[in-house]
């Protein structure tokens, strides 16, 4: 009897202060943010909370991570929103997603981003910090280009105005002086025309125009056979089926489908880095092939000073800091690989596979580190490069200019798409254009 009114005596005692801790969740809101968690699983990963919530974060990918956060924000009772690069890791579909979240919501949307079309589409304010202040355009990125350029057309007006002016008021100080010294009836006018001039000059020249120094890229490439890269069957561990076709040189290609399909490992096996679990591919005659990987992964940079990795390539120091200048990144000479930022990163693998010389670039997610004029800087490179370009990118500005498109779906089956209006209408509602070509085998 004593050890049952023992535990009973436990029970009683434990309840009083877990029926607080229900109380204080409550009046805290616990079950409120518990019901916006649950209704943001549902809409993102298609399970209640009660299915997820011991499924390891790390399970989750690059965009499904992106998502949840951004729906429960949006979902929050926050009115405003400071949201940084919340387009990186998303995939066309839930990039399109977010536009629609951020021009539906009436909370106030402060976000930091380089994607063009993001921009374009989902905010209707740009506020840019640039030189030693910031100025705002009024409307959305679709027209900001040409309302930057008049801004700084007129700021370069307005400073040949300042110092013509300046000229003027110094030489109208000297001829008063000069009479001054003639006429001494003259000394007090030009006594007013020296200190109006002092005035003028200490107040200093309005701002003058931005200068902006985008990285000047020379991606030169060479001949090579006009096979440049034959898929025969080849397939890899169940990612995508087998499929085939022929790279001619001098395409750009561009590998499009949801995240998680396997493009990486595609573009991987196209390197020649991944041995493909069926089939083949064949890299053409005179076909060097050069990889950019998407999270700048490069262990034969780690704990490599930056103008070491050049200098590698460029045969000299003093070599070596003009291609550094050139891309913006002669500041971080001494810095090693490890401590440079994504973007820095991001250049400097481009500058390695320019010096490299390499006719065919595999790139993966090139412009997602790089702010807007490294990118436009990036595409009038490849405009010129002499040579084949195979891409995987969810920039639509990017992939806009492609020549043609493979879309890897999540079942495996890949598909050749001949132009970005059907390429992106399939990405967004998965119906396939009548021109649409089955390149997989089985």
């Amino acid at each position: 009897g004593w050890g049952a009114a023992a535990v009973y005596f436990d029970l009683a005692e434990a309840g009083m202060p877990l029926g607080e801790a229900i109380g204080d969740w409550s009046e805290l809101g616990g079950y409120e943010m518990e019901g916006r968690w649950d209704a943001s699983t549902r809409r993102i990963l298609g399970a209640g909370l009660d299915e997820v919530t011991e499924r390891p974060v790390t399970t989750l990918s690059g965009g499904e991570l992106k998502q949840l956060a951004l729906d429960v924000l949006f979902a929050s009772d926050a009115s405003v929103l400071l949201v940084d690069e919340p387009d990186n890791y998303l995939d066309v579909p839930a990039k399109s997603w977010l536009e629609k979240l951020v021009k539906a919501s009436a909370k106030t949307v402060l976000a930091i981003s380089h994607d063009r079309e993001f921009l374009s589409n989902a905010l209707d304010k740009i506020v840019t910090l640039e030189s030693a202040g910031s100025w705002v355009h009024g409307g959305s990125y679709a027209t900001y280009p040409e309302a930057r350029e008049h801004r700084q057309q007129l700021l370069g007006d307005a400073v040949e105005r300042w110092h013509a002016e300046e000229r003027r008021l110094y030489r109208h100080m000297k001829i008063m002086k000069q009479r001054a010294s003639l006429n001494d009836g003259n000394a007090k006018a030009a006594n007013a025309a020296e200190s109006r001039w002092e005035r003028f000059r200490d107040a200093g020249p309005p701002p003058p125009p931005a200068t902006t120094r985008p990285m000047r890229a020379r991606l030169k490439g060479g001949d090579a056979a006009r096979r440049a890269v034959t898929v025969k069957d080849a397939a890899y561990d169940g990612l995508f089926l087998p499929f085939a076709d022929e790279v001619h040189h001098g395409e750009r290609l561009a590998l499009i489908g949801p995240n998680g399909t396997g493009k990486t490992h595609l573009l991987r096996v196209l390197a020649g880095l991944l041995e493909p679990s069926e089939g083949r591919v064949v890299i053409g005659n005179r076909v060097e092939p050069g990889l950019f990987t998407q999270v700048n992964d490069r262990p034969d940079f780690l704990g490599v000073r930056t103008g070491d990795i050049v200098e590698r390539q460029a045969g000299n120091y003093e070599a070596t800091m003009k291609h550094l200048a050139r891309y913006g990144l002669e500041r971080a000479e001494r810095l090693r690989y490890d401590s440079l930022s994504g973007g820095q990163k991001a250049r400097l693998e481009i500058l390695v596979l320019e010096l490299a010389g390499h006719n065919l670039l595999l790139l993966d997610e090139p412009t997602d580190n790089l702010d807007i004029e490294s990118s436009e800087a990036l595409e009038t490179a490849l405009d010129g490069f002499e040579g084949t370009v195979i891409s995987v990118s969810h920039d639509r500005t990017f992939l806009e200019a492609q020549d043609r498109y493979w879309l890897l779906d999540t079942d495996g089956v890949m598909t050749e798409l001949t132009d970005w209006p059907g390429a992106h209408e399939a990405l967004l509602t998965g119906r396939l254009p009548k021109t649409a070509r089955t390149l997989t085998t089985l």
